[in-house]
Order: structure tokens, then C-alpha cells, then sequence
């Protein structure tokens, strides 16, 4: 359904949409995927772009092989491929995905100069165990997740729905839009993982304005905000301890104790000095050592996360961290190896989007409040694709979207407000029909 009202006046969505934001959200919320795993998700996301005209990056090419972080062992990722297939997913798009090379790139050209716009919607699952109570609707209306230990527990279900209710009204009004339309699929959103090979691929080095979005549960229904600035620098990193396993009883000197020196760590690391310069954070996460009650444990792991205010911040704490971690190893005569699994920089948005943003926000039906800032406490990696476009010269934000909710993110009854995803797509549909107008008063020249 195609529209000639200008894009200011845009209230509602085609005939038929909102119903299939609904499907296109519980689809993805009862086949969850985690991290580098989201091989039937990308499949169905892929199959749906090019029907609506899109063409689509995808696989290797998508990414930066090397910056790719937290990425599955290749057993994992075989039997997820395999579980995929047998979900629905096309095996030629699982097969070109090889070892985890998951989410797609949507591009749409309008023929006509203008700016490169560019929207990011994540799509990946959180490992939760979802609630079987009838209390919990997706549980009781038959779409709750049938993978084990995978559920959207996070609202990227609901961002993937809107993302393609996106492409499908940008498709509709390619005759009102001018430059190059682009939408990211981003998978391994959760820990911090999946954003960074995509920068370093160079798909965010021509974007002249940038939204990536976030259903929030604890904000309002309909409360809008415009550019969350309180995200958290982080780096996620797992180590290994490595000792000699001896007879704890017979010969205990003979041994070297890896579980001693992971708990010597976690230790040291919760009492390394908070910072003076803003907020900062640290915590074990897991501690997995030992094989048996009369055995001296020859291996040891800890997951760990520190975070910042400021990446400098966060810098000091990582920094401090491997110093302790270091430490450790070496009072118990054993090996250590740390590897980074995550990372994300602090970036706040371009404040002189943010009018924009709110214009566009701004009659919509079902906005309610819109602010410009939110202070969030929480960490994110879409900030290393704002960053990127803000050092090539563009705008770049990140918008919450508030709902109603039961339960908050993160928790095994977390559910989407579906009566949001018809806003985002409306909203987010007039920043790019008045990206163009936007940015030319923005700038000396008009992009082209």
C-alpha cells in the first residue's frame, strides 16, 4: 500500500502490517537464537528483504573475520546449523553463513541522491530458561521458546519485527525517499560481541545518520527517548587457570592449584579501587573449578566483566584487573590465559540529531512522554557503530522505546509489548523520509 501524504503526516501502517509485526515477532521469539547462532533467524530475515525488493549482505562478507568476539566452538555451531535447518531455515543461506557468520546487512537504493541512511536492530537471544506458567503469554498462547536454554528474553524479537516492518513501509514509499536506505540485522548484541566485525568490515564508513533502537521495559508505555547517553563502557573476558592435578591426601605438595588461584582472583579483583572520575564496575560472573573432593584441581575458569563510565575508565579497570589476574597464577605456581569476549566504548549521541528524533516521535500514536536522555547503567556494542559514523562525519543516536511490561529484561518472563512495534516502524519510517531535508539544513552542501 503505497501513500503520497507527505512523510510528516505519516499516522499509520499499510493494511495488514501490524498483524505481521506481530507474527514476524513471535516467529522469532519462539525459535530464539543465541549469539553467532542466529542461523534460522537470519535465514527468515534474509528470505523477507528480498521479497520486498532489499538487496542483502550476508555471511563472511558481512563481517571482519578477525573482530569477530565470543564466537561458539565449531561443534556448537555445527549442531545449531543443523537445528536451524530442521526449523525452516533455507540450508543454502545456513550453509553460507559457515562458522557463525550470522545477521544480514539490508541495502535499498533509491536511484536519487541523497544521504546514506542507516537503522540497527538486533536479533539475537538471551540463554534463559523461559517461564512455563500460564501467567507468562507466550508460554500460554503456544510461542514460547522450544529451544533449550534460548529465549528472547531482551525484546530482540520485537526490534527484528520492527526492522522489517521498516523495510517493508520503506519499500512501499521508495518514490518519497532519496540516497540509500540500509537496515542491520545485528546478531551477538548480548555480551557485547557482534558489532564490531561489522564496523571493521566498513559498512558504517559512508552512513551519514545512524538510529540504532531498544524496546525498554521499565520506562512507560510510549515514553520516548531520543539519544540514551548513559551506557557503559565493558569489557567481558573469560580466564583459564591451568595447574597439576595431584593426590589432595598422598602427595598435595606435588600439586598446583588452579582453583585456589581463580578464588585468590575473584577476590582481588571485587576489591580493586573504584574510580574517582565516575562510575565503575566489576564482577565475577561464573566459577567453574575441581573434579573430585580428594583430587587437587588442575583447572580452573572465571567469567568476568568490568565496566566504566568512560572507556578510560573502564581501561583502568581491565588494566588492573590482568594485573591481579597475573598475580594469582603466580602465588599458586600456575598457568593463566585471559581472553576478551566482548567490549564496548561509551559514545553519547549527536546532540543535534536529537530534534529531529523528537519531531519525528512527535504525533505518532501511542507516544507518550519523549525525553532526550535516559542515563542507563547498562552496556551496549551499537556504540561502536555510532562511533564510527560520528568519526566519518555523521549523526548517530540511540532511541528507547517504553512499554508495558510484566517482568523486566533479562528474566525468564519477559515479554514484548506488541502495541509498540506498530510506533517504531511509523516513527523510525519518518526519519528516513526526512532524513535528506534534515541533514541539507544541517550542513553547508547537501550529501549526494
Amino acid at each position: 500500500m503505497t501513500s503520497s501524504a507527505p512523510e510528516s503526516t505519516m499516522t499509520a501502517l499499510p493494511e495488514g502490517l501490524e498483524d505481521r509485526l506481530v507474527a514476524w515477532r513471535r516467529d522469532f521469539h519462539r525459535f530464539a537464537e543465541p549469539g553467532w547462532t542466529e542461523f534460522r533467524t537470519t535465514s527468515a530475515i534474509i528470505t523477507e528483504l528480498r521479497e520486498l525488493g532489499w538487496d542483502t549482505v550476508c555471511g563472511p562478507e558481512l563481517h571482519e573475520a578477525s573482530e569477530r568476539l565470543g564466537v561458539p566452538d565449531a561443534e556448537v555451531l555445527a549442531a545449531e546449523r543443523e537445528r536451524a535447518v530442521a526449523q525452516g531455515a533455507d540450508p543454502e543461506l545456513v550453509e553460507a553463513m559457515g562458522d557463525g557468520f550470522t545477521g544480514v546487512l539490508g541495502i535499498l537504493e533509491t536511484g536519487r541522491p541523497g544521504p546514506v541512511v542507516c537503522f540497527r536492530f538486533d536479533i539475537d537471544s538471551n540463554d534463559l530458561v523461559e517461564s512455563a506458567d500460564q501467567s507468562h503469554r507466550p508460554f500460554a498462547e503456544g510461542f514460547s521458546s522450544v529451544n533449550e536454554a534460548a529465549m528472547h528474553g531482551c525484546g530482540h524479537d520485537g526490534h527484528a519485527a520492527i526492522g522489517l516492518g521498516l523495510a517493508t513501509v520503506l519499500s512501499d514509499r521508495l518514490e518519497a525517499l532519496t540516497g540509500t536506505m540500509k537496515i542491520i540485522f545485528q546478531p551477538a548484541e548480548e555480551g557485547v560481541r557482534g558489532a564490531h566485525s561489522i564496523v571493521a568490515a566498513g559498512w558504517f564508513d559512508d552512513v551519514d545518520l545512524f538510529v540504532a533502537t531498544h524496546l525498554k521495559s521499565d520506562d512507560g508505555k510510549g515514553n520516548i527517548v531520543t539519544g540514551s547517553d548513559g551506557y557503559l563502557a565493558s569489557t567481558k573476558f573469560d580466564v583459564t587457570f591451568t595447574g597439576i592435578g595431584s593426590h589432595a591426601g598422598g602427595d598435595p605438595e606435588k600439586g598446583r592449584n588452579a582453583l585456589l588461584a581463580a578464588a585468590s582472583a575473584t577476590l582481588g579483583l571485587h576489591s580493586i579501587p573504584r574510580h574517582s572520575a565516575g562510575a565503575s564496575r566489576i564482577n565475577v560472573g561464573t566459577f567453574h573449578a575441581g573434579e573430585g573432593r580428594n583430587v587437587v584441581p588442575r583447572a580452573a575458569t572465571i567469567r568476568v566483566e568490568t565496566r566504566g563510565q568512560t572507556s578510560e575508565i573502564n581501561e583502568f579497570m581491565f588494566a588492573r584487573a590482568e594485573d591481579v589476574i597475573a598475580g594469582a597464577a603466580r602465588m599458586q605456581g600456575v598457568d593463566c590465559a585471559l581472553t576478551v569476549v566482548g567490549r564496548a566504548d561509551r559514545e553519547d549521541p549527536s546532540p543535534e540529531l536529537l530534534p529531529f528524533i523528537r519531531e519525528s516521535f512527535t504525533g505518532v500514536p501511542g507516544v507518550a512522554e519523549i525525553r532526550d536522555s535516559s542515563g542507563v547503567g547498562g552496556s551496549e556494542d551499537a556504540t561502536a557503530m555510532m562511533k564510527r559514523v560520528k568519526e566519518r562525519g555523521g549523526l548517530a543516536t540511540y532511541v528507547q522505546i517504553g512499554m508495558d511490561t510484566t517482568a523486566g529484561h533479562h528474566t525468564e518472563c519477559f515479554d514484548v509489548d506488541e502495541d509498540m512495534l506498530g510506533l517504531g516502524v511509523i516513527a523510525e519510517a519518518r526519519i528516513a523520509l526526512g532524513a535528506r531535508a534534515f541533514l541539507a539544513a544541517q550542513r553547508p552542501e547537501p550529501t549526494v
